[in-house]
C-alpha cells in the first residue's frame, strides 16, 4: 500500500501522476458508461481546462488518507488550483463549516441534528456524499497474547468508566492482572463519537485514557505499551500493521470483504464529504475538486487501505453533485 502522510496540507506540487477514472461523469452525461474512447477523450478534454483558484476543507482524520491522496493527484490535473485540507476532527470540521470557513467537511460519521441546525441558522445549504467504507479498527500491542477475539459486551467492560482501575484480568481472570492503558481518538473525533454511539451506548469512556485528533499518536501509544489497547479506523492498521495485532469482534476480524458486506459488525461505516451547495455553484475550482474527489474516490480508498463503494454510488454521487452547479 502507498504511504501517505495523514497531515494539514496544501497542495502546490506542478506534477502528478494522472488517473485513468478522470472523464467518468461526462461519460455518464452522454448516457454512455461502456465507451472507453468517449471516456478517454472526455478525461483529456477535462485535463485541458486549465482552472485557477481556492478550495478549502477539513474534518475528519479518518477521512484524511483519502482526501490527501486525492489532492496530491488533483494537482498535476490542476496545478493553479490550491487546495488546503486541515485534520481537526470532525466535529471541528463542521465547527468551520458552519462558520463559512470552508467549501466541504469531511466526517466518519453522518452529520448530527443539532449540526444541521447550526448550518440552517447561518443560511448554509449542504450535500452528503459518500466516498468509501471503514471499519473501526481495535488494536493491541502485538505482545499482547490474549486479547486476541473480544466480544462487544467485552469492549463495553473495557471502554466504559466504572470507577475503578481496571485490569486485564478483570475482563478475562486468565488475563494477566496488569493495568489496561487506553488510547483513543478525541471527543471531536468522528470515529470517537461513532465508537460512543455502538460501544459505550452514550456511558462516559474510561477516565484514564490518552485522547487525541491525531491518530499517528495513537499508533505510537498502543504500539509502545504491551497493556494498551486503541482504536481508529482501518486505513492506520494497515499502515502500522507491523508493529500492532488487530483484534477480532465477536470473532470477525475487519478485511476489504468483511467491512462491505456488514459482517465486521457493529463496527463498519461509511465515510463522507459534505459540500457546500454554494461553493459548489459559484467556486468552479471548488466543484472540480469535489468532483475529481468523487470520480477517484474509489480508487484513493483501495489504495490507502479503505474499501470502495459500488461504482453505481460514485455515479449517484455525481450526479447528485451535478444538480448543486
Amino acid at each position: 500500500m502507498k504511504k501517505w502522510k495523514y497531515l494539514t496540507m496544501t497542495a502546490v506540487m506542478g506534477s502528478a501522476l494522472m488517473l485513468g477514472a478522470c472523464g467518468k461523469d461526462d461519460a455518464t452525461q452522454n448516457g454512455s458508461t461502456g465507451d472507453t474512447s468517449t471516456q478517454e477523450t472526455a478525461g483529456q478534454e477535462s485535463a485541458d481546462k486549465k482552472l485557477q483558484g481556492a478550495v478549502a476543507g477539513d474534518g475528519s482524520s479518518t477521512v484524511a488518507p483519502i482526501i490527501e491522496a486525492v489532492v496530491e493527484e488533483y494537482a498535476g490535473a490542476q496545478p493553479d488550483v490550491k487546495v488546503s485540507v486541515g485534520v481537526s476532527g470532525t466535529g471541528g470540521g463542521f465547527e468551520k463549516f458552519i462558520a463559512g470557513e470552508t467549501d466541504f467537511s469531511n466526517a466518519s460519521r453522518p452529520i448530527k441534528d443539532e449540526e444541521k441546525a447550526k448550518l440552517d441558522e447561518a443560511g448554509i445549504a449542504f450535500t452528503e456524499l459518500a466516498l468509501a467504507y471503514d471499519g473501526l479498527s481495535v488494536v493491541v500491542n502485538p505482545e499482547n497474547d490474549w486479547a486476541k477475539d473480544l466480544t462487544v459486551d467485552q469492549l463495553k467492560k473495557i471502554w466504559i468508566e466504572d470507577g475503578t482501575e481496571k485490569k486485564w484480568s478483570d475482563i478475562d481472570p486468565s488475563w494477566p492482572a496488569e493495568k489496561i492503558v487506553f488510547y483513543s481518538p478525541g471527543t471531536d473525533s468522528g470515529t470517537y463519537d461513532y465508537f460512543d454511539e455502538v460501544i459505550l451506548d452514550g456511558a462516559d469512556l474510561a477516565k484514564t485514557a490518552t485522547l487525541s485528533e491525531d491518530d499517528n499518536m495513537l499508533v505510537q501509544g498502543v504500539a509502545g505499551d504491551k497493556n494498551a489497547i486503541g482504536f481508529f479506523g482501518y486505513a492506520y492498521y494497515l499502515e502500522n500493521k507491523d508493529k500492532l495485532a488487530i483484534v477480532k469482534i465477536d470473532g470477525v476480524e475487519p478485511t476489504g470483504d468483511t467491512i462491505q458486506s456488514g459482517e465486521y459488525k457493529p463496527l463498519s461505516r461509511p465515510l463522507f464529504t459534505y459540500v457546500k451547495n454554494s461553493a459548489m455553484k459559484d467556486n468552479a475550482a471548488a466543484y472540480d475538486f469535489i468532483k475529481y474527489t468523487i470520480e477517484n474516490a474509489g480508487a484513493m480508498a483501495d489504495a490507502v487501505g479503505y474499501v470502495a463503494l459500488p461504482e453505481e454510488k460514485y455515479q449517484e454521487a455525481l450526479t447528485t453533485l451535478e444538480g448543486l452547479k
